[in-house]
């Protein structure tokens, strides 16, 4: 019989006593569970190592003491980080007078210069857990600290064990520009592919973050190697402008409302502030906010405190310019962040987050600080820009009555739901199951793929919504305009969940809606339209999981008298090398229309032979991006974008 201690399923009479209790000395605690320090052992967690290393870097850069920073990705699979701050102490550390302070900060979680001391006024690191989590997880970390006109090494083997104290190896080089001995810490650590499942890091994830860390540390010289390619990938990113030149950066593809960015901050002990914005046409806002250089991707008290001043602000000046009326209602929030491109850095002594993500700050007193910089600096601009300021009214009174016509929509398609039955699509053809979890929608492209796929499917799972071409971009729309789009309100009708903010994931009628289009350019454009749409109106269905791409072959041919399908020219390349005297011709099944219910039947609606992509978030946002880039009907732009963008825009050649 066995019994359960703890959780753990043991043979009764096993002994459970002190001796049971195990003590993970050092870094093995890492070692052991490092989900709890890098979050995974993927590639997030692989990249997560990277960020470790660099925040160090960007906290001197923050104390005003690093200008540049490179980053390498060695040849041999390894990473180099290097600054020219003020490099890590080398003494002997008071509490532990026979380590030096280098290696205790290399192989002791929570230690380092974060915790109060006069080392860090603001950092991102809160914990001292970082360098030596690396350590950790490293097969080989080498350190290098050039202070005082002195070269420092020291190097650590697997699972961050000390190799070669640190010790001096001659004089540290001098800096080209000045002549004087360089400062600075240089940290090159090899992955541990024993407790990661990936040790290859990629390029377009870690230029990306640069970037981001460059535009929020204005001045910060970051430089970007990859030594893996040839030629090498050399990249450097240092905007003298910061944020503003952020703003600039995000709206590059859309259309600006008008040329100006707003920026401003202000300071007062302990904390400061730093705001840039600029609206565009689109009717999205985009708000991103980061407390000492880590995005709080949840929010908290600096973005609260900014869109409460900015609703106040916008509304006291159109009432102080008679723009508003005296019976007309205030602007509310949303009117005035329509089409808002805004960031939102804040830099404190002692930041609070809620929870281990640190995706929102919880300072109270930041809150104040941001209020009253945004409603003395914005009232200040829109003061001094009096063409733009009426600009940023009139956009958000256009946005109000849409707002209104929206309701009134909303309204009326609630009513036709709640009659039973009276809220699905005429054109759907749905399943007989009743229950969402084993029910499939198919969104299909044009009608007579519909029909075709109607006939192929299983009636009693699988449910039909045809769709006529391309459905309205929403990037370019306003709600109220995308509530009168036909195709639009046969798609909130057939998941039956409702709209935006109103919203319920746990109502939608199929746990699978699976777009199915044409395997060409119009094909990802449809699919690129309904993602977008997806991720602006019903994020809940993409975060759940529940959306999906299906993949129809391009290719048919026959071996013997069996009919098979190939996905596409790569697909047939493979087939043809495998089977060099193949004699049949293949079948180019260009588009749905062109197939008929059994070959939908024995592929794209197959549940054992179809294939599925599940659409992520990260996937639908870049949707959302890539119609804000497709200008209207532009085929040929939509053809160079997709074409050139490939091997990023992964989901639109599925």
């Amino acid at each position: 019989m066995a019994i359960k201690v703890d959780g753990v399923t043991t043979p009764q009479g096993s002994s459970y006593s002190e001796s049971d209790i195990t003590i993970l000395e050092g870094l093995e605690a890492v070692r052991k569970r490092p989900g709890m320090y890098i979050g995974s052992t993927g590639p997030t967690g692989l990249h997560h190592l990277v960020w470790e290393v660099v925040d160090n870097s960007v906290d001197e850069a923050m104390a005003g003491y690093c200008s540049r920073i490179d980053v390498t990705l060695l040849a041999d699979g390894g990473c180099r980080v290097k600054d020219d701050g003020r490099g890590i102490p080398v003494g002997p550390h008071p509490k532990n007078p026979k380590m030096s302070t280098a290696e205790i900060v290399l192989t002791t979680l929570h230690a380092g210069g974060k915790f109060g001391g006069k080392g860090y006024q603001v950092s991102g690191g809160l914990h001292g857990v970082g360098i030596s989590v690396v350590n950790a997880l490293s097969t080989r970390l080498i350190l290098e600290i050039d202070r005082d006109g002195q070269r420092w090494e020291a190097e650590f083997e697997k699972g961050g064990k000390v190799k070669r104290k640190i010790a001096p190896t001659g004089p540290s080089p001098l800096n080209r520009a000045t002549g004087e001995p360089r400062t600075g810490t240089t940290v090159t650590f090899w992955p541990d592919g024993s407790i990661l499942d990936e040790t290859d890091f990629r390029a377009q994830t870690i230029t990306e973050r640069m970037q981001i860390m460059a535009f929020l540390n204005k001045g910060l010289e970051i430089r970007f190697t990859d030594e893996r390619v040839t030629p090498e990938l050399k990249t450097t990113f240092k905007y003298a402008g910061g944020i503003v030149d952020f703003v600039k950066h995000l709206n590059a593809a859309k259309e600006s409302l008008f040329r100006k960015v707003a920026g401003f901050e202000e300071a007062e002990e302990g904390q400061e502030v730093e705001i840039a914005m600029q609206w565009n046409t689109g009717f999205h806002e985009s708000i991103f906010s980061f407390a000492n250089g880590i995005s709080t991707i949840e929010g908290g008290m600096h973005e609260e405190g900014f869109r409460t001043a900015l609703t106040n602000t916008v509304n006291r000046y159109a009432r102080a310019r008679n723009i508003l009326k005296e019976k007309e209602d205030n602007l509310q929030g949303e009117d005035i962040r329509e089409g808002l491109t805004a960031i939102i850095s804040v830099r404190l002594r002692d930041p609070q987050f809620e929870g281990q993500t640190k995706a929102k700050l919880g300072n109270q007193s930041m809150r104040s600080l941001v209020v009253k910089a945004t409603n003395k600096k914005l009232s200040e601009w829109l003061e001094e820009n009096p063409k733009e300021a009426n600009q940023i009214v009139a956009k958000a009174t256009q946005a109000a009555r849409a707002r209104m016509a929206a309701q009134g929509a909303r309204d009326l398609t609630r009513r036709k739901s709640s009659l039973d039955g009276a809220g699905l699509p005429g054109k759907l053809s749905d399943c007989s199951s009743r229950d969402p979890r084993e029910s499939e929608l198919f969104i299909v492209e044009g009608n007579s793929a519909g029909g075709s796929a109607k006939d192929a499917r299983d009636p009693r799972t699988q449910a039909i919504l045809p769709i006529r071409g391309k459905i309205l971009n929403v990037e370019r729309a306003r709600i109220d305009k995308m509530l009168k789009n036909t195709e639009i309100q046969a798609l909130i009708s057939a998941i039956g969940a409702g709209l935006a903010d109103d919203f319920d994931v746990d109502k939608i009628r199929y746990h699978k809606v699976i777009l199915l289009a044409d395997a060409d350019v119009d094909g990802s454009h449809i699919r690129t339209l309904l993602l977008t749409f997806f991720f602006r109106q019903m994020k809940p269905l993409v975060e759940g999981g529940f959306v999906y791409v299906a993949q129809p072959p391009l290719y048919s041919t026959l071996v013997g008298k069996e009919k098979i399908y190939l996905k596409d020219d790569l697909a047939k390349a493979a087939f043809l090398a495998e089977h060099p005297d193949h004699k049949h011709d293949f079948n180019r099944l260009k588009g749905l229309g062109e197939m008929d219910f059994a070959e939908l039947r024995d592929t794209t609606m197959s549940p054992s032979l179809r294939s599925l992509l599940q659409i992520n978030v990260e996937q639908a946002a870049l949707a959302d991006e890539v119609c804000s880039i497709l200008m209207g009907d532009d085929v040929e732009l939509r053809r160079h974008f997709i074409q050139t963008n490939a091997k990023d825009v992964r989901f639109l050649d599925i």
